[in-house]
């Protein structure tokens, strides 16, 4: 039933995820829509994007097994096709002016507290990490740049300089490029955060969960190319 016509709502901004049914947090509930209605399943059946904290995952099956509701629509229809859209991408000429303005960029600031400088300079050209003014400064991009070198997107992150760790109050210091630059018509289709380095060598590959882990672990053990998901359920 769910593979023909009921997915995971795609990521459109924070306009599409919710607060979780049960852990309350804002923006981390994703719900399921039906292609065919073109509406939510129930308003409660999706998943918390906080796996591990959280855990909530009300299925579509789960949801009409507890409702008694037997969905024929659904089990005959056939698959439905949608269109290949291709990636939108990020113009180079946004993307250069951000690899600057390291001594105010707080996460390269926390790299400096725990290697040398020229290691933390190898790191910073290595992953192309950029500098950003949001949230009056200090942020840091994480460029998703593909295996042809095209830039996906950009997460914007701010840290605490001095224990490296994500800013989360008095909000969750987390954003895009795509969003801030406003750009129309996006199609957003992430990659694996490093993926570029996959061209470099052919040394094994591993995948961490965030962009700092692959950073640091790429100094620590270099034998590997370190890229990451960006989030658990990536």
């Amino acid at each position: 039933m769910d593979n023909f016509s009921i997915i995971l709502e795609k990521y459109n901004g924070r306009k599409s995820r919710y607060a979780c049914p049960r852990c309350k947090k804002q923006h981390q509930f994703t719900r399921y829509i039906n292609l065919e209605s073109n509406e939510y399943v129930n308003e409660n059946v999706g998943i918390c994007n906080r796996v591990e904290k959280c855990g909530y995952h009300y299925s579509p099956k789960q949801f009409y097994a507890d409702n008694n509701i037997e969905p024929k629509q659904f089990l005959n229809c056939p698959p439905i096709i949608q269109k290949a859209i291709n990636p939108s991408f990020i113009a180079i000429n946004k993307l250069q002016p951000t690899l600057k303005a390291y001594e105010t960029n707080n996460f390269v600031i926390y790299l400096n507290s725990i290697f040398e400088k020229t290691r933390t300079n190898e790191l910073v050209n290595k992953y192309k990490i950029g500098s950003s003014k949001k949230w009056s400064g200090g942020s840091t991009v994480f460029w998703q740049i593909d295996i042809n070198g095209n830039a996906r997107t950009g997460k914007i992150m701010k840290y605490d300089p001095l224990i490296g760790r994500r800013l989360k109050e008095p909000f969750n210091h987390i954003s895009w490029v795509h969003s801030t630059l406003q750009l129309k018509s996006f199609n957003l289709k992430q990659c694996f955060f490093g993926e570029h380095l996959l061209n470099t060598s052919n040394f094994p590959v591993a995948i961490v969960e965030s962009e700092k882990t692959a950073i640091i672990s790429s100094a620590y053990f270099p034998q590997f190319i370190w890229l990451a998901s960006g989030s658990l359920q990536n």
